[in-house]
């Protein structure tokens, strides 16, 4: 068991504690006009606020060669609870996009939206006008509870008409009081006479470090909800939502060489009634608040709490602070990925599942997707709906619109789904270089060409239609989740990756590390042979990954 009584807590702690409630000298720093950047602590406090100071990694040296400073930006990531805006809000996004960023908006793997490149002196505009579109950046970054994932299309339309609200609920009461950013950025007013404030749920220095909630709605686990920190799985009765299994402890950081990290599966310890999902959200971030490791923050997420103290702990000190969970209910997963195309729900309302290739909202040679989704949300009495997996779901459209709305999406080549291989479709990346400080290698602008790779591959040994789950990082924190995928490369070296293998099919079982440290030549050989290897052996029907553990190739786990 880890005891950090005696060890000295980390910087970033000591910055959060003398922040007065994360306002740092953010003020001071936006006005500075002889820099670009902001000040060092205030990089860290800026993240609590939605913000992370970047720079072209490209660039630099040729920069300090002309004694210039490195060329920075900022990434600005909007809060959307269950991934749910409306038209009005996504044609607001994509305007700030057009004026202040670089053009783009990006989707993300938690549902939530970024602009990329916003320079310092477009930030409070920038912030205010996404306020303006009543949407918000507060809490989608820093040691706090981030944006609240939620299945995003469920054929049950009342069930995630139900979840999804309990999840903006939890978003909400999650959401720090502090008066910091309506000050910064809106123009606010401070408490009268620097009156201190109250964090009656994270305190003076908010949590060790980030917290993730998702809810699932069985049978999809598109959120890959054994990843959170927090999960909550709908527990569906006579079409009604009637509970939450409540699932804790799962994270998918590590760090290369250091066995004391890992990523880790959430356990589930129990069920919960709809309306007791708010104080079991509280009541476990409080626990991490309390107990989390505050002087190691490669050893601060809720997983090694949790490990450390064990799960009878856990359990019992939720019970301590008046949580009573009844016994889980047994449900069942099906898939992670999103379904393309065309679906109805029990209302009757339709909902069109769009490929976004890198979560990124562009136009380019092969679609418009930015003039198309602005011509659909003009008309759209629905609303969009951004998937954990980086598509876009235009979502409850009536049947007076629906002809009308497929005209639009063939008209600007939104059907990208019709011909991309399933591979290809299902596949993730993290954004990595240039831009990530903590990228080792590529990710998001290698992925297209390593697909491209291994449908090959496929195409090869009669796969084509395989469902094969591939995920790739720049470094092993994980963000796109390669842990769970069938395939997972995740950074080492520029150019090199830790090939991983033998996910489940529907995110309950982690891969294993085949190869460390291989070159593109090398993994595409590897699963060259494996694949081979695959074909003649499987039995009917069998996925790959779990012909590689049946077959001795990787270590046993239960199938997923």
């Amino acid at each position: 068991m880890s005891d950090p009584s005696n060890k000295p807590v980390t910087e970033v702690e000591d910055i959060k504690a003398r922040s007065a409630h994360l306002r740092g000298t953010l003020a001071e720093s936006l006005a500075d006009p002889v820099t670009g950047s902001i000040a060092p602590d205030d990089t860290q406090i800026s993240k609590f606020h939605g913000i992370y100071q970047q720079d072209d990694r490209e660039t630099r040296v040729e920069r300090t060669k002309q004694k210039l400073e490195p060329d920075y930006s900022f990434m600005i990531r909007a809060r959307v609870p269950a991934g749910i805006c409306t038209p009005a809000q996504w044609l607001a996004l994509q305007q700030i996009a057009a004026d202040h960023s670089n053009g783009e908006l990006r989707l993300t793997t938690r549902q939530a939206v970024q602009l990329h490149g916003v320079l310092k002196g477009d930030l409070r505009t920038t912030m205010r006008r996404i306020n303006d579109a009543l949407l918000d950046t507060f809490a989608a970054c820093g040691d706090v509870n981030r944006n609240v994932g939620c299945t995003p299309l469920a054929e049950n339309a009342e069930v995630h008409r139900r979840a999804s609200r309990w999840a903006a609920r939890i978003s909400e009461h999650l959401t720090p009081r502090t008066r910091a950013y309506h000050e910064i950025w809106l123009a606010g007013s401070p408490l009268p006479g620097n009156e201190p404030e109250h964090e009656p749920i994270y305190g003076a220095t908010y949590l060790p470090r980030k917290f993730k909630i998702a809810l699932a709605i069985p049978p999809l686990n598109d959120v890959d909800v054994f990843a959170q920190d927090l999960g909550f799985i709908a527990v569906e009765r006579f079409g009604k939502l009637i509970g939450f299994n409540v699932a804790v402890g799962g994270g998918m950081g590590m760090s290369h060489g250091e066995p004391a990290t890992y990523p880790r599966l959430a356990d589930v310890i129990g069920f919960c009634s709809p309306a007791a999902s708010v104080a079991v959200a509280e009541a476990v971030v409080k626990i991490q608040r309390d107990f989390g490791d505050r002087t190691d923050r490669k050893h601060a997420r809720l997983k090694y709490t949790i490990d450390d103290r064990g799960l009878d702990w856990f359990v019992d000190e939720l019970g301590r602070r008046g949580v009573h969970l009844r016994a889980a209910v047994p449900v069942d997963f099906e898939q992670t990925g999103d379904r393309f195309g065309w679906s109805e729900d029990s209302d009757g309302l339709w909902h069109a599942t769009l490929y976004v290739p890198g979560g990124r909202v562009v136009d380019n040679e092969k679609t418009r997707l930015q003039t198309g989704l602005s011509a659909i949300a003009r008309i759209l009495k629905g609303e969009f709906r951004i998937t954990p997996n980086q598509n876009l779901i235009i979502s409850r459209i009536e049947d007076t619109q629906k002809e009308e709305i497929q005209r639009l999406i063939t008209e600007h080549g939104l059907d990208l789904w019709r011909d991309a291989a399933p591979v290809r479709r299902n596949a993730l990346a993290c954004v990595a270089l240039p831009t990530c400080g903590l990228a080792m290698a590529e990710a998001e602008r290698y992925l297209p060409q390593f697909i491209g790779k291994v449908e090959e591959l496929l195409a090869r040994h009669g796969l084509s239609e395989q469902d094969l789950l591939v995920r790739i990082t720049g470094c092993p924190n994980g963000c796109a989740r390669p842990y769970l995928a069938d395939v997972g490369l995740v950074g080492k070296a520029p150019g090199r990756y830790n090939l991983m293998l033998g996910g489940g099919a529907v995110g309950a079982r982690l891969n294993q590390g085949y190869r460390e440290n291989l070159s593109e030549e090398r993994i595409v050989d590897e699963l060259d042979r494996l694949l081979a290897d695959f074909v003649g052996n499987r039995d009917s029907g069998e996925p790959f990954s779990d012909y590689l553990h049946r077959a001795g190739i990787l270590e046993s786990q239960p199938h997923g």
